[in-house]
């Protein structure tokens, strides 16, 4: 009878350990899904260049079109053959198909001179505007009061120049950086 009354207890007992484990288990995986209040979620409409994008479902407004202009780097102007069309595809790489969803992040400053919000970019983890500096597609450019992630970018630019990446490749590197360039050919 004991034995009986002793596995009947276990048993209880492993049921209840293994739905607490489940219980933890669904909690976690919440908690990493969830964004903070400087973050969005939006759908990508289409890439206008290196650093810039068309989202949809920005502030309760989920079919209005929004300009967003990557935080801290500055793409070649596409009419700066070959780099400002390759900044632009590797973005359009880095986002995927057509209508993915991005994660924005928001810094200190929200919007740029002419009414872009600025954010930095993320998909899967993945921080776009760091990949693409590290790829050697864009320049870091820090710009106050917006440096949450200069460090990084500035870190990734490293590493792009020293393993010729993109821009940086010995061959042919960019000679003007784009400031340069949109002065130069207003």
């Amino acid at each position: 009878m004991q034995i009986k009354t002793l596995a009947a207890n276990c048993s209880v007992l492993v049921q209840k350990i293994v739905i607490l484990a489940c219980l933890i288990l669904l909690v976690s995986c919440q908690a990493n899904n969830q964004l903070t209040a400087n973050q969005v979620q939006v759908k990508v409409a289409r890439v206008v260049s290196g650093q810039s994008l068309e989202v949809l479902g920005m502030a309760e407004q989920p079919n209005l079109i929004s300009q967003v202009r990557l935080i801290g780097i500055d793409a070649p102007d596409i009419r700066q053959r070959p780099w400002g069309d390759k900044a632009k595809q590797g973005l359009e790489t880095l986002i995927g198909s057509a209508e993915q969803i991005v994660t924005l992040e928001f810094d200190i400053e929200p919007k740029d001179k002419i009414g872009r919000t600025l954010a930095y970019v993320w998909k899967d983890k993945v921080l776009l505007n760091e990949e693409l500096v590290k790829q050697g597609y864009v320049l870091f450019v820090g710009r106050s009061p917006n440096h949450k992630y200069d460090q990084r970018l500035e870190r990734a630019q490293q590493w792009a120049r020293i393993m010729g990446q993109g821009i940086w490749q010995s061959e042919k590197p960019m000679r003007l950086t784009p400031a340069e360039f949109r002065r130069q050919y207003r």
